[in-house]
């Protein structure tokens, strides 16, 4: 029987990685912004096709056990390499790989700050790191796809700094609610990210759908992440397109990104 992890885990579905009400100060070294106008509304990676390369090799994990979930971890961040840089090749983009490294515990630098209490992984912007805790709830379901569909979030963010999309959020917001808006946007455009990344390697994964299902059903309602119906959406937007070109959050209807 599976039992959630969610509930004991506030960000196992994707990073916290704002803290305040604005994206001000965390962003203020971006990253190569695409050559155009609107790098978040217009940007190449939306014309960048489907994903060519299909297969992403699993590594054997068991729950509970943290070295093999940090190798398996270590596997998947190689996949996305991969599969990224071809995407950004053709859409003529910059690549880099970000830094990865686990924790078992919170309160560790990532060089944005401390690792928030709360949050599954976190992506700085700053040094183009990706962290990722691994603690007894998710290491207890690592069989799961949550350790696969978490990196591959966190991924997205590091998608989005080297195609300039983060640059939305470098001003200052008149309030809260506006600055949430333009935060709940970064944050599903990367579910589905994910969500692609995910869909293109699907078929070399050998996986259940029920294992798709069970991470999208597992999503709940926040404010800078949005509501569970649009997290579940954006993530299987993008599965079913195997493509960025699906992820276009900031021209999207509010109802889809509120």
């Amino acid at each position: 029987m599976r039992i959630s992890v969610i509930p004991l885990l506030s960000g196992v579905l994707a990073s916290l990685l704002f803290a305040g009400t604005a994206g001000a100060g965390v962003l203020e070294q971006n990253g190569p912004v695409a050559s155009t106008k609107s790098p978040a509304t217009n940007n190449p990676i939306y014309n960048s096709g489907k994903f060519e390369i299909k297969t992403c090799e699993e590594q054997p994990v068991q729950p509970d056990d943290l070295d093999a979930a940090r190798v398996y971890l270590e596997f998947v961040v190689d996949c996305l390499n991969v599969s990224w840089q071809d995407q950004l090749t053709k859409a003529k983009i910059p690549f880099s790989k970000p830094k990865f490294a686990t924790t078992s515990r919170a309160g560790v630098p990532t060089g944005c700050g401390k690792f928030p209490r709360g949050a599954q992984a976190v992506y700085c912007p700053l040094n183009k790191k990706i962290t990722f805790l691994l603690d007894p709830g998710i290491l207890s379901q690592a069989t799961e796809l949550f350790l696969f569909e978490v990196i591959a979030h966190e991924y997205g963010h590091h998608v989005q700094q080297l195609t300039g999309i983060m640059s939305t959020l470098n001003r200052r917001y008149k309030s809260q609610k506006a600055a949430l808006a333009e935060v709940r946007k970064i944050e599903l455009q990367a579910e589905c990210l994910s969500g692609a990344f995910i869909g293109s390697v699907w078929r070399s994964l050998n996986r259940r759908e029920s294992d798709l299902s069970y991470v999208i059903q597992a999503a709940y309602d926040t404010a800078s992440h949005g509501k569970r119906v649009n997290i579940a959406y954006w993530i299987k937007r993008g599965f079913d397109q195997e493509s960025p070109d699906a992820c276009n959050t900031f021209t999207a209807p509010k109802s889809k990104v509120s």
